[in-house]
């Protein structure tokens, strides 16, 4: 029997989700949407599926099993304590929330309800590329990990949607979180360093460069730029005590030809990450039909979201900013994701 799924937010993230429940996967059906744009809800809403005004009637209806969240993230805590009340399994997109009082209440929430409930959208996780990365890292043939270079290059951002602190509390939530993963650590402090600015950012502050440091003594060294022009370029590598491993370029095909030897970018992150999300919904799917969550926790979400507050006061601080967690609750405290070997 179909998982019966209910969406809320049908924005770009939103469509492709839908698109992903009813033309690739299997498993699940999108019976309910709801938007704060009643139109684009209808327009986006699968035949036979319910429209509904409000996340909340959506969340509380009988005919729907399972919650994606897709709404602006101010919008998110109030959302993932409906399904929380409920017993209903909830996928969010990341940000999980927008200050670390709220992720302390879902948090909370979750832990006296007894099961995890909650699977951030950290769809890196998902991805064969970094999934291969961590196991080699595991394995232990390179030693210990010292450093690890995290890249995120955007060709651009929309004029007017994207202010300078997104790539500190938007973009670096990504980076962060796939770093404590790979890494199976903690980020200690956070500093950010501005350097000489790019003309195509017009006022944005961009690039920057982000160094966390890990409760282990591991650095990580983080680029964001979010105007190279030239396409969606994610990169990661880690130095260890006996060699290097590192992402290979998507898409790994290489053309010689008369003009030379060139690879193809990806222009964005569904062409990049298209893989990851199918598989990140496939675990999702198989979790939530059993009624609960595997994946990222909303443990990974609070310290994403410290991180963020943490880079933020660093950028105008121009210091080394701490960052200070409450002890980890048993719920959240084994790694539910296998690593591809």
């Amino acid at each position: 029997m179909s998982l019966k799924v209910g969406l809320i937010g049908a924005g770009m993230i939103g469509l492709d989700h839908i698109r992903r429940l009813t033309q690739v996967l299997s498993g699940a059906e999108v019976v309910a949407v709801t938007d704060i744009a009643m139109d684009r809800a209808e327009a986006a809403a699968p035949a036979n599926a319910k429209v509904f005004e409000t996340p909340l009637q959506l969340i509380n209806d009988d005919s729907v099993d399972a919650i994606i969240i897709c709404s602006w993230g101010p919008a998110h805590e109030e959302q993932l304590l409906a399904c929380i009340a409920v017993g209903k399994p909830v996928f969010c997109e990341k940000p999980l929330v927008t200050s670390a009082d709220s992720a302390l209440r879902v948090m909370e929430a979750e832990v006296t309800h007894g099961k995890r409930l909650v699977q951030v959208g950290f769809m890196r996780r998902f991805d064969a590329d970094y999934r291969r990365l961590k196991s080699v890292l595991n394995g232990g043939t390179l030693g210990a990990p010292l450093m690890y270079k995290s890249v995120h290059r955007n060709a651009s951002v929309p004029d007017g949607l994207y202010t300078s602190d997104m790539p500190l509390n938007d973009t670096l939530v990504h980076d962060a979180d796939i770093a404590r993963w790979l890494l199976d650590d903690e980020i200690t402090s956070v500093e950010v360093r501005v350097p000489r600015r790019s003309i195509r950012g017009k006022d944005l502050r961009d690039p920057v460069m982000v160094m966390l440091h890990m409760s282990s003594g591991v650095i990580v060294d983080v680029e964001i730029s979010v105007n190279v022009a030239y396409g969606y370029d994610i990169r990661g590598e880690l130095s260890c005590e006996t060699g290097i491993a590192a992402l290979p370029n998507r898409p790994a095909t290489v053309i010689t030809d008369q003009f030379g030897i060139r690879q193809a970018v990806p222009a964005d992150w569904r062409e990049r990450f298209i893989e990851a999300y199918d598989q990140e919904f496939r675990e999702w799917i198989a979790a939530a039909s059993t009624g609960t969550a595997t994946g990222p926790t909303t443990w990974d979400g609070y310290a994403s979201t410290l991180v963020a507050d943490a880079a933020l006061r660093a950028v105008e601080s121009g210091k080394v900013e701490q960052i200070q967690m409450i002890e980890k609750p048993v719920l959240y405290s084994e790694e539910t994701i296998a690593v591809a070997e």
